[in-house]
């Protein structure tokens, strides 16, 4: 799967399933229920202990799943997480090097940023989507302010992104969209409450397809 597979993905599902944990556990059976739910574009993140072991395992047992690391920093993890297996890596803010690293190995980036300066700056830089974050603080009006100058910017909301707003943010113009908590609910992800997860998957896809 290339970088153009992997964008074209993304698109046609609209919503990244983005899982945040204090633990590697769990995890894979995590978005075994996302992808039964019918969301397979998932992000694990490096704050998350043994993440990139964790990601490993996951992308060799869920090969129709397509992985991402978010919260990569600098250049090493994006060689890290390629090697375990990210299709697509997602910065939480402006990383010039994180950004020129997924170039060079073919890599498509989200790269993190809130501003109008930021968002063209990442742009500039090689960032292939703009992830605008935290944008539970401005909603889908941002979304359709910030593509008025910029048309050509592919953005992606997240925070803020549950299946009552994913319909808004996706018609204010955001390319996709991305959704964590209000999506792997806490309680449900420490229950193992796999089913829960799925329904919510469920709850996402449909209320994504309004748009």
């Amino acid at each position: 799967m290339n970088k153009s597979d992997v964008l074209h993905r993304i698109r046609s599902e609209k919503v990244i399933a983005l899982i945040r944990a204090d633990g590697p556990d769990s995890l894979i059976d995590c978005a075994r229920a996302l992808a039964a739910g019918g969301l397979s574009v998932i992000e694990l993140t490096m704050t998350t202990p043994g993440a990139l072991a964790v990601l490993a395992q996951a992308a060799k047992e869920l090969p129709d799943v397509v992985f991402g690391m978010g919260t990569v920093l600098d250049a090493q993890t994006v060689a890290a997480a390629q090697a375990a297996g990210a299709k697509f890596i997602v910065t939480p803010a402006v990383r010039p090097t994180v950004l020129a690293a997924c170039q060079e190995r073919g890599l498509a980036v989200l790269g993190g940023a809130l501003t109008p300066t930021e968002a063209y700056t990442s742009y500039e830089l090689g960032a292939d989507v703009i992830k605008i974050f935290p944008a539970e603080y401005f909603g889908p009006a941002y979304i359709k302010s910030i593509k008025a100058p910029f048309p050509h910017l592919n953005v992606m909301p997240t925070g803020g992104v549950t299946p009552e707003t994913v319909a808004d943010f996706l018609k204010a113009g955001a390319f996709a969209t991305a959704a964590g908590s209000s999506l792997v609910q806490p309680a449900a992800l420490k229950a193992k409450d796999w089913a829960a997860i799925t329904a919510r998957a469920r709850e996402f896809v449909a209320a994504a397809a309004k748009a």
